[in-house]
């Protein structure tokens, strides 16, 4: 079946390593590892998209110093306990019949000196954008030592059972700060010229080829541009490779863009173009004859097969969606494209969850990164009698309930109030830019007609029914309400939520002034103030946070979001909080000086505010079934990822011996 991809199901030599496939997944945090060492929790993550078919994968950074201690679960390469730990890992991956190399990195003048207590290290002293720190110029004596931690940790990779390393010289590494122009402002010999500046580099490669062998695969992946003013241009970088090929000393070439004044384009998320990055990929293949990879939001096998048959790369990094689904390549193979969980680049849980150094995960599968506590489902046992189950509520938590326990065998009926199913991810497709939500829904709808459930729309289900009908167990899924704050006013007509926007029951006409008031930080507000101000209207954000969109940070949106929003003439107004509303107007208070602001001509005033459980039913089948669970929304209004993640623990923990209270998950 693997015939419609004809060029994604072609062996191909790198180097002096075989590879399957010509999909990659490529390095990424993981924030997985344990005491800075790869254990099972990491093994088991890398283990399950090899057994997906994974032609390569390639690590997450292994440090090559102690002065490079980026973020706290920071693999150190250059721990002698690594190698036994490498072994068990690469086993477990070859097991599969998929390569493994491991990416090699100094992170510079990104690491921390909060977990390292060490200066952090740059070509030359300046300051971080993110971290914000002041780095020390590195002096000659410690580049050797540097370079001599390379070359241990390559040795340690090469012991530890790998089939190859790559050198990190992208967003976040030392290697791609000494090649800028813009961040190696030295006058010595590994700075001003572009000879000088590759000096660093050609010294770690030469160091590491004469330190592991030339049977031994290496690459690097380049930063193709850096998106900067005086910084590496996708010109300089061109250069770069041809050079580096002229050494002889590697056997591919991986790609990336930006660096830590753009992270938003390192990761893109929804709101940037599937392929972003190929023009970086196509242009150095043009400039070099060694393998190419590329990278940026490749989401299904068709668009990798086109890559490569257009001649764009030679390999292709498929990460978030792996992430997302672990058996991409075998269902491609397969010829089940279309059962793809395909990835919708929100970067809730897997770059969300970086940010705030937490471990991956993703919110449309709850077993990344938790494949030892949600092993895959295999076929249950055949039974005399299935037990059976009723699933009330269509939205994410209650498809994913429904899947999980139809995989584990047993009977399920799954009814939803509306005509559809997908619940309040049919609000969020409505917005700007937001479109591809909606294959989460799509993705968890294949899957539960797959697992055999038996769907409902249209039909709402009572307490009496619940209990005339007497299944073995009930999930209860029935979401949230909107709601208005307690606000003075907030029961006035000009007044709406955001759900009452999104479906049409209130709007404004084109120049008409709107305030939205913001509490949640996220989408909810700033999709809608964008809806709004894209239909004419004058739009003001009103927050008691320090500047509006507060949560988009971690998810790489914030950036590009007020690029639009200032485009859009919308206006932002932080630290304040809405004191009452009153006949088409409103009054704002700031929060540290106490001075109040009365807004007249408020022609609608949106509330982007918390919602409520819609809990009644839950409430009416307590005692009345054998077992029952609440999941998602009806439990607490939150995010998309914790209502798929309760399903999938509801539907886990149906029928085990020690019960839990009702409605109380693990």
């Amino acid at each position: 079946m693997a015939g419609q991809y004809q060029y994604l199901f072609t062996p191909i030599r790198i180097g002096h390593t075989s590879i399957p496939n010509r999909i990659v997944f490529a390095a990424h945090l993981t924030n997985l590892a344990g005491e800075n060492l790869p254990g099972p929790r990491l093994t088991a993550y890398y283990a399950e998209r090899a057994r997906g078919g994974c032609g390569l994968i390639i690590t997450e950074e292994q440090s090559v110093h102690p002065s490079d201690w980026a973020y706290q679960k920071l693999i150190h390469g250059f721990d002698p306990q690594v190698i036994p730990c490498y072994r068990r890992m690469t086993r477990a991956v070859h097991e599969h019949g998929t390569r493994m190399f491991a990416q090699i990195n100094h992170n510079g003048m990104q690491a921390s000196s909060m977990y390292s207590r060490r200066p952090v290290l740059g070509p030359s002293p300046m300051v971080d954008p993110i971290h914000r720190e002041m780095c020390k110029e590195i002096e000659q004596e410690e580049i050797a030592e540097i370079i001599r931690g390379y070359v241990q940790v390559a040795r340690h990779v090469r012991e530890g059972g790998f089939d190859g390393a790559e050198l990190q010289s992208s967003h976040s590494s030392l290697m791609r700060q000494f090649f800028s122009p813009y961040f190696n402002r030295r006058n010595d010999a590994y700075g001003g010229s572009l000879e000088n500046r590759m000096r660093f580099a050609l010294e770690v490669i030469a160091a590491v080829r004469a330190g592991i062998g030339r049977d031994f695969t290496l690459g690097i992946r380049l930063c193709g541009d850096e998106l900067i003013p005086a910084g590496l241009t996708l010109d300089d970088v061109r250069e770069i490779a041809r050079r580096l090929e002229a050494t002889g000393q590697l056997d591919y070439i991986n790609t990336s863009i930006g660096e830590f004044h753009n992270l938003y384009m390192v990761e893109g998320s929804m709101h940037t173009p599937p392929g972003y990055q190929l023009f970086v990929s196509a242009s150095i293949r043009e400039a070099v004859k060694l393998p190419v990879f590329c990278t940026g939001r490749i989401k299904d096998p068709v668009q990798a097969e086109r890559i490569l048959r257009e001649g764009l790369a030679d390999m292709v990094d498929i990460v978030r969606g792996q992430i997302c689904d672990p058996a991409f390549t075998r269902k491609a193979r397969e010829g089940r494209s279309e059962a793809i969980r395909l990835c919708i680049s929100c970067n809730q849980y897997c770059i969300g969850r970086m940010g705030l150094n937490l471990s991956l995960g993703c919110i449309q599968t709850p077993a990344t990164g938790n494949e030892l506590l949600f092993p895959a489902i295999t076929s249950p046992r055949p039974q005399t009698r299935k037990p059976r189950l009723i699933v009330v509520g269509g939205g994410p938590a209650g498809m994913q309930a429904a899947k999980v326990a139809a995989q584990r065998g047993y009977r399920v009926w799954l009814y939803e109030k509306q005509q559809e199913l997908g619940g309040q991810i049919h609000l969020i497709t409505r917005v700007p830019g937001r479109v591809e939500f909606g294959d989460s829904s799509r993705n968890l709808q294949r899957d539960i007609t797959e697992a055999g459930v038996n769907i409902h729309t249209g039909a709402e289900v009572t307490a009496e029914m619940v209990e005339r009908e007497q299944p073995d167990a009930v999930i209860i899924a029935t979401g949230s309400r909107p709601a208005l704050p307690p606000i003075a006013g907030a029961e006035l007509p000009f007044v709406a939520t955001t759900w009452q926007v999104l479906q049409g029951e209130k709007s404004a006409s084109p120049g008409d002034y709107v305030l939205l008031y913001d509490t949640t930080g996220f989408h909810q507000a700033t999709s809608v103030a964008e809806l709004l101000a894209e239909r004419g209207c004058q739009v003001e954000v009103v927050t008691g946070q320090f500047y509006v969109g507060g949560d988009l940070g971690i998810t790489l949106d914030l950036e590009l979001w007020y690029r639009r929003a200032l485009a859009l003439g919308i206006k932002m107004t932080a630290n304040h909080f809405l004191a009452s509303l009153g006949p088409h107007s409103a009054t704002i208070i700031n929060n540290y000086t106490g001075q109040a602001r009365q807004i007249e001509q408020v022609a609608l005033a949106v509330m982007a505010t918390p919602q409520t459980a819609n809990d009644d039913l839950y409430m009416q089948v307590q005692g009345k079934v054998r077992e029952l669970y609440r999941v998602g929304d009806c439990v607490a209004p939150r995010r998309v990822e914790h209502a798929i993640l309760d399903g999938e623990r509801a539907a886990r923990s149906l029928g085990t011996i020690n019960q839990q209270l009702p409605g109380q998950l693990l």
